[in-house]
């Protein structure tokens, strides 16, 4: 908005406090606090609950895959085959074949309900979900026939185990004897400790070598399921839809909004729900940009008497009523904006210390999933954030400034 010399002038003393105007300009720094905080609000909470999203998304997507294809029983036939048909499939990126299944561990006395997995070790070389969080030991050690395993931190926590422990894994299905099942224990030297960042996989997870894995189960050479990787997980039902199309008759392909949706849509619907709930600290804010102008119009109602009376048009006055309002409103946003970033940008310290004022955990791992708390900026969300806020300003400074344009100078002045 482009203001006349004189327009400048009076925009600038009455952005400034006068004597007598104390309570005008408290209005005023009310409005541009309120601004700032509810920018500041949208901007942190809506880049946590995409960070959230997304790292969910990499880590489990990183572990499972896209989709998977699960052969009716838990075991898949022929996985050889099927693996070539995924492999060929166009659209798909890599396809690796998996045992996973729920058994009991034990250690030192205490008992864990673990999902022992089990990877080629190939696979489990280039798995970057598994590589890049390994906290102790390695995960070149996991060979088949060595007896080596590789465990979630929180699980290691319960048990009590480090790299070098030995766990042994029953079975419940071991083999049958005249005296009925009697459950399989095989002994495992822990070799390596991960931390994925999902408190759910940490706290349960066992990755052995499939050749392990399958003595073990007793499966012979049959996997459970093959996980698929495609080029764009939106559009992966697409994808995959001539590859179901041929293993119809022996497995079932579930892709990772089935797996996961009711995870995916909470996370959805409570976005949606913050950013509404939270725009309306913007709009309260908007409707005190709106008391504070009104009030500076009542003060300055003589004021604009004598402008217009020296030939001030009324757009004139309409101009430096709402430059007044929308500064309010873009010094908030900035504000906003730069106070947002920053405790983004100190977020974990910022919880810390407030988990160290109140005393209590507010962020723990076995609720929100994740062992840190993540945080995801999105450009496009934070302009819209932006424009919704100067927006606001705007729309309220409209009733303002057109009040103060058409004052009558005649009436203001009669009796003066």
């Amino acid at each position: 908005m482009i203001l006349r010399p004189y327009e400048r002038a009076i925009f600038k003393r009455y952005m400034l406090p006068q004597r007598g105007e104390g309570f005008i300009f408290v209005a005023a720094a009310f409005s541009f606090v309120a601004v700032t905080l509810g920018v500041a609000a949208l901007v942190i909470v809506m880049s946590v609950m995409n960070g959230v999203r997304a790292d969910l998304f990499d880590k489990i997507v990183g572990l499972n895959g896209h989709a998977v294809v699960q052969g009716f029983g838990g075991r898949l036939d022929d996985w050889q085959g099927v693996l070539k048909q995924a492999k060929a499939t166009p659209g798909v990126v890599s396809a690796t074949p998996l045992i996973e299944q729920p058994l009991l561990t034990t250690f030192g006395g205490r008992v864990e309900g673990v999902l022992v997995r089990g990877m080629t070790v190939p696979d489990i070389r280039r798995n970057e979900t598994l590589g890049g969080k390994v906290l102790q030991g390695s995960l070149d050690t996991l060979t088949p026939g060595a007896g080596n395993v590789a465990i979630g931190s929180e699980l290691a926590k319960n048990l009590g185990a480090t790299v070098g422990s030995n766990i042994t894994i029953i079975n419940p299905a071991g083999r049958s004897t005249p005296f009925g099942t009697v459950p399989r224990e095989i002994g495992y030297r822990v070799s390596a400790i991960f931390e994925i960042g999902v408190y759910d996989f940490d706290k349960a997870y066992v990755v052995m070598p499939m050749e392990d894995a399958q003595l073990l189960l007793l499966t012979g050479d049959q996997v459970g399921m093959i996980e698929v990787k495609v080029t764009d997980p939106d559009k992966v039902g697409p994808i995959l839809q001539p590859l179901a199309e041929k293993v119809a008759a022996k497995a079932v392909i579930s892709d990772w909004r089935s797996m996961n949706s009711a995870l995916f849509e909470a996370l959805s619907v409570e976005r949606v729900a913050m950013f509404v709930i939270l725009s309306l600290i913007v709009l309260v804010a908007a409707f005190n940009i709106v008391s504070s102008l009104i009030m500076l119009v009542r003060a300055k109602t003589r004021d604009m008497a004598i402008l217009r009376t020296m030939g001030a048009p009324r757009d004139a006055v309409l101009r430096i009523f709402m430059a007044i309002g929308l500064s309010i409103g873009i010094a908030g946003t900035l504000f906003g904006m730069a106070l947002g970033f920053s405790l983004l940008y100190f977020r974990q310290g910022v919880l810390r210390g407030a988990e160290f004022v109140t005393g209590q955990p507010l962020w723990d791992p076995s609720i929100r999933f994740l062992a840190e708390l993540p945080s995801k900026p999105d450009p496009f969300e934070i302009a819209g954030i932006a424009v919704m806020a100067i927006l606001f300003s705007f729309l309220a400074t409209l009733y303002p400034a057109f009040k103060a344009a058409n004052t009558d100078p005649v009436q203001v002045l009669r009796y003066e």
